[in-house]
């Protein structure tokens, strides 16, 4: 039962995603048609820093929706099901996950947290635990396939003794809007060290693809140059905004 590290790879994202989200934003300013604009932005006869200026000016007033136009597609990979379950609150996308039915967990990865490994007791528990539950998942499959329930249908009964940190693999797909979002509320220091790590890695690959979106994305204290979470919450990156103002 290896322990594993997650892993953030970049599947696909949808093509010229500037040029598209320009051409939608155009579109609600333009009094023609922007597929008659489509072939010269594609051609370069409008230049990728007026493109940029314009998308970041009307992003700063507020007006956000185009940017939905765009998506980008990820692999995750060696993630705890905590971190999923987390994950899948974000309701603006799509996601394909490894089904614990349909893969056997005889052998299951698994996800330290790094506060257990620090200290040799905590990790012996940690680690005496998945062994004992790995054991109890065999056993069970065991019975229930001389029972007859065989194949997938041992592994979904049995799946019910496996713990959060089992690792998985998940592919999910957010457009621009519903990432800004996402990196606000998890790229936060308040967010679980795992999935915040996650959403750092996923934030550096849409930077790279999509910098005038992402540049200034991230936890919401960023954007707003205040801690919104209040006194109790706030870790002392930005001041707590104040009653009646920042």
């Amino acid at each position: 039962m290896p322990v594993v590290q997650p892993r953030v790879e970049l599947l696909a994202h949808t093509p010229e995603p500037l040029s598209l989200i320009y051409a939608a934003f155009r579109q609600c300013y333009h009094d023609g048609q922007v597929a008659d604009m489509w072939p010269r932005l594609l051609a370069g006869d409008i230049s990728k820093e007026k493109q940029a200026a314009f998308v970041a000016a009307i992003l700063e007033s507020g007006h956000a929706s185009p940017v939905e136009h765009v998506s980008f597609t990820f692999a995750l990979s060696g993630v705890s099901r905590a971190l999923t379950h987390q994950l899948v609150r974000h309701r603006i996308a799509s996601y394909s996950q490894q089904s614990q039915r349909y893969v056997d967990g005889s052998d299951f990865d698994y996800v330290i947290p790094p506060e257990i490994k620090k200290h040799p007791e905590a990790l012996a528990r940690f680690e005496g635990v998945m062994a004992e539950i790995g054991s109890a998942y065999r056993e069970l499959k065991a019975i229930l396939e001389v029972a007859g329930r065989t194949g997938s249908k041992a592994n979904e009964d049995a799946r019910f003794v496996l713990p959060q940190a089992t690792a998985s693999n998940i592919v999910v797909t957010m457009n621009c809007r519903s990432l800004l979002n996402f990196f606000e509320h998890r790229c936060c220091r308040r967010a679980q060290w795992e999935i915040r790590h996650v959403a750092d890695a996923m934030l550096a690959l849409c930077r790279d693809v999509l910098p005038e979106v992402f540049m200034v994305a991230g936890a919401k204290c960023e954007r707003l140059r205040y801690c919104p979470e209040g006194e109790k919450f706030c870790c002392g990156r930005f001041p707590v905004r104040k009653e009646g103002g920042a």
